[in-house]
């Protein structure tokens, strides 16, 4: 067997579940109708992402709630161009996220931002000239 090539949900460890729902909701994302009083969900053109309390989930994975600093992971949201990364970076912005590195020309040749939510999750904001996005808004890779 081959393990499929898919991710289908992304959850996040937040301190505050309702405020971090209300964070999310403000950048204009629908929140799911499968929601539960201890979990959002949102539908997105990837995958389901959630937003779980940080140590019920830490509990869930039978991991330490503990630790700070860099996580090893980012998240990426690629855009049509480098007017929408400016925009959609203000917008971040204006719902309460932090800057991390403003938007700028990115040694890789495209054009890049970071943003961290309320909880410190490090999202990338960014136009990457050498792929496209699909009709869904989809990230297609060489081609």
């Amino acid at each position: 067997m081959t393990v499929p090539a898919r991710i289908s949900i992304v959850t996040f460890g937040v301190a505050d579940l309702e405020r971090a729902t209300a964070f999310y909701e403000s950048l204009g994302w629908t929140k799911s109708s499968a929601s539960m009083p201890t979990i959002t969900f949102f539908d997105t053109v990837g995958p389901v992402f959630g937003l779980y309390e940080w140590s019920a989930l830490a509990d869930d994975v039978q991991v330490p709630s503990e630790g700070s600093g860099f996580r090893g992971v980012t998240l990426a949201m690629n855009l049509v161009s480098t007017d929408e990364v400016d925009a959609v970076f203000a917008e971040w912005l204006a719902a309460g996220a932090t800057s991390v590195v403003e938007p700028h020309k990115a040694f890789w040749g495209g054009y890049s931002s970071y943003v961290a939510d309320l909880d410190g999750h490090l999202w990338e904001l960014a136009h990457n000239p050498y792929a496209s996005l699909d009709a869904d808004g989809r990230l297609v890779m060489g081609g």
